[in-house]
């Protein structure tokens, strides 16, 4: 069944403004618990995953920023900061989201902005700010921290103390933000706190940002929640609260899998973002969400699996965008379940292929980005240009 003119515009206005955020780390090589996989094409510097990340946005037109991770990306600290944004705009991109790490220094065994011992928690602070500066250097609006603090068995930490401690980081971490700049809490249920974890849920995501103070949002990785969590849900209480302040977006069969976006479970995507344009739609304003990528790309090609993501990201989203809400509401009002269900069903079950591609057309992109990717030859380049160092690592190894 073909789309009526009107789903075709709501398509292309819902296209134009779909932006999504690519990682840096996404195109280094990554692993698992158990070792990591080398990958010849993988990137090794920032100026390889700049690279990398301006062969995405070429070819799908949405992907104009790149969130870095600070220890991986900014070694040097803030001076590392402005050059790199200034070689990711001389390709065609921008730094998007800074991602402090306070997870991965032996300091933090036992935790970072909890952490029992004030030395190390002043430690952690120091380096979110550090971060902020950072952004601010990059011309970055987002600060995204995220916490493994917690207790893996009971009686070892004090719950109710390491909330205090978050709440006064945050506080601290959130006074030195420039004005357009946003904090956003990220939350996880447990790994690698097994016990419990600090920031474990949604609620106290949206808690700890409250405190924090008004520039703080929520973001939400759709990994971390338990099996069958409602995610679109959650999403709608944050829009109701405007409090929802962006998206890590993955795709997951147990718990925190990494898996490409909708692989497993396209129409939890799909009804997530139909309750964003349901919001749109409700108040006729645009929700002010970063939708950002966090994928661990072991086995698949890394820059064919962000485009796999991407073009899956904009079906999806136009397929939540042809829902009529007016009709589904009114069934709503009426209790018609069967006709409610039925009008997101068709939505979701639309061919909205022909619509994208005519977007792409008119936008002077390619019609099939992979297609059109592989055809340039950039694998295949880059993969002589690294292949010789993975295997040296390979064998180093």
């Amino acid at each position: 069944m073909s789309l009526h003119p009107r789903q075709e515009e709501a398509i292309f206005r819902t296209l134009d403004a779909f932006r999504i955020e690519l990682p840096s780390w996404a195109f280094a090589n990554t692993g698992t618990r158990f070792g990591k996989f080398l990958d010849p094409t993988a990137a090794a510097t920032i100026d390889e995953k700049l690279a990398d990340a301006a062969q995405v946005h070429r070819f799908t037109g949405c992907c104009p920023s790149v969130a870095v991770h600070v220890l991986w990306d900014f070694p040097g600290g803030v001076q590392d900061a402005a050059p790199a944004a200034q070689r990711a705009l001389d390709l065609g991109v921008r730094i998007g989201s800074v991602s402090p790490n306070v997870f991965q220094d032996q300091e933090y065994k036992y935790g970072s902005l909890a952490n029992p011992d004030p030395a190390i928690r002043a430690k952690a602070l120091d380096h979110i700010l550090d971060s902020i500066e950072m952004a601010k250097a990059a011309g970055s609006r987002d600060i995204t921290p995220w916490f493994t603090d917690g207790s893996n068995y009971p009686g070892t930490a004090n719950m109710r103390q390491h909330k205090r401690w978050f709440e006064e980081g945050l506080r601290a971490a959130h006074a030195t933000l420039a004005p357009d700049q946003r904090l956003l809490i990220e939350y996880k249920p447990f790994e690698p706190a097994f016990y419990h974890t600090d920031i474990a849920d949604w609620g106290m995501a949206l808690q700890l940002a409250k405190a924090a103070g008004p520039q703080a949002k929520v973001l939400v990785d759709t990994g971390h929640h338990y099996q069958a969590q409602n995610i679109e849900q959650i999403v709608a209480w944050l829009l109701d609260d405007n409090m929802l302040g962006g998206f890590h977006l993955n795709d997951r069969r147990f718990a925190d899998d990494d898996l490409t976006l909708g692989s497993i479970d396209p129409y939890q995507v799909f009804r997530i973002f139909h309750e964003i344009c349901c919001f749109e739609w409700e108040t006729g304003r645009p929700a002010d969400i970063a939708y950002m990528v966090d994928q661990s790309h072991n086995l698949k090609p890394k820059t064919e699996e962000m485009l796999q993501t991407i073009t899956r990201a904009q079906m999806l989203f136009a397929k939540a965008a042809i829902v009529d809400h007016e009709r589904l509401a009114g069934h709503q009002r009426s209790c018609s379940l069967i006709d409610a269900e039925e009008c997101l069903q068709t939505a979701f079950q639309s061919d909205v292929r022909p619509a994208i591609e005519e977007w792409r057309r008119a936008k002077g992109l390619p019609v099939d980005p992979l297609a059109a990717f592989r055809e340039s030859g950039y694998l295949r380049r880059i993969a002589e240009e690294r292949g010789g160092r993975a295997q040296a690592a390979a064998s180093y190894a």
